[in-house]
């Protein structure tokens, strides 16, 4: 009897003691499952289109989003970018929203590797609509940088992990087109915008001309992201692949636990944004914190600790000591993100932490 107290002690100690990492959905481990695929992959190289498993999962993942072809990435910044070079040419702008992946978080690739610049629009939680875009659309006049394309994110990573509306999506991509602008879609987290709008993807993603996903965030994958498009768009994609250093050879060792996510990581989203309202809910309840608990729909959620005195660098310090890691998004505005190696009872640990460091 004594023995068996013992270790529920050890395990409750070791619950309380164990780091909650909510950075990023990025940070989610293999499952046994991938470990075994990846371990038994069959593989060639990719490069001469020889791998099956790579072939295999841009196969499905065309066959998902309803387009000709897919081509499997290192990373959604490669697929972004790759999408950027063949929409636009040099000296073109590229009209996104302000808080967009594409412009603040990819290097200044659109620059070095497109030679576009942006043209940053403000949307509210993120979203933009077609009257804000079509103010920015350059005028054809000749000493006017001219507007090359129009990049949506969905969800939108730094808006809170917002959702499309579909009908402001449609509406993006109808105007543009009748304009002879393309449509890209960073769509990183377009499954979690599936799942918040109950729709599939091959829905609300269908009227864009590209779409970037990734295999690495929510839905569990250790490496990759698919960028996905017309046949002849997917075939340029390759040559610009290369020139990034993304043929990757025997890739189906990724390839396979590519698959796995892609099959079987969307059925279980719903428990992470139940965990992120969880949170919200939690975090609009502690004094000194602002959060819009009402718009958390997705796995995101960024919330304001301006009240508490404390700065997000003093706030996220102060949790890794307690083993809760979080992201400082500005000096006072903090992001969670949920993911699946963060269950319910990690959250509520987290909470009781935050209120701790509150008070």
């Amino acid at each position: 009897m004594a023995i068996e107290v013992q270790n529920a002690l050890q395990s409750e100690e070791q619950k309380t003691t164990a780091t909650v990492d909510l950075r990023s959905d990025t940070v989610t481990k293999p499952s046994p499952e991938m470990r075994r695929a990846m371990a038994e992959a069959e593989v060639g190289d990719d490069v001469y289109g020889e791998d099956p498993t790579v072939n295999r999962l841009e196969q499905r993942a065309a066959e998902i989003f309803a387009r000709d072809a897919a081509i499997f990435v290192p990373s959604g910044t490669m697929g972004n970018q790759i999408a950027i070079k063949i929409h636009t040419r040099p000296g073109q702008e590229i009209i996104c929203e302000e808080r967009a992946h594409i412009f603040n978080y990819e290097m200044a690739m659109l620059s070095h590797f497109s030679g576009c610049m942006v043209r940053p629009v403000h949307g509210e939680d993120g979203v933009l609509t077609w009257s804000e875009i079509k103010k920015r659309i350059s005028p054809k006049i000749y000493y006017r940088a001219q507007t090359g394309m129009i990049s949506l994110e969905n969800t939108h990573n730094m808006a809170g992990g917002t959702v499309y509306p579909q009908e402001l999506a449609d509406e993006i991509c109808d105007q543009a087109h009748e304009m002879g602008l393309p449509v890209h879609l960073d769509g990183a987290r377009i499954f979690n915008a599936s799942v918040a709008l109950d729709r599939p993807v091959r829905e609300i993603t269908r009227k864009f001309d590209s779409v970037m996903f990734c295999l690495s965030k929510g839905l569990g994958a250790p490496v990759g992201s698919l960028l996905a498009g017309s046949r002849n768009f997917i075939e340029q994609a390759r040559v610009y692949r290369k020139a990034l250093g993304g043929g990757m050879r025997q890739a189906g060792i990724l390839a396979s636990a590519g698959l796995i996510a892609l099959e079987q990581g969307p059925a279980r989203l719903h428990k992470d944004h139940e965990n992120a309202k969880f949170l919200a809910e939690g975090l609009a309840t502690i004094r000194g914190i602002a959060i819009a608990a009402a718009k958390v729909r997705t796995n995101i959620l960024i919330f304001d600790i301006g009240g508490t005195g404390m700065t997000s660098d003093d706030m996220t310090r102060e949790l890794a000591a307690r083993n809760i890691l979080a992201a400082g998004v500005s000096s006072q505005a903090i992001r969670l993100v949920t993911h699946l190696d963060v269950d319910r009872a990690a959250c509520a640990h987290a909470l009781d932490v935050i209120r701790q460091i509150c008070k």
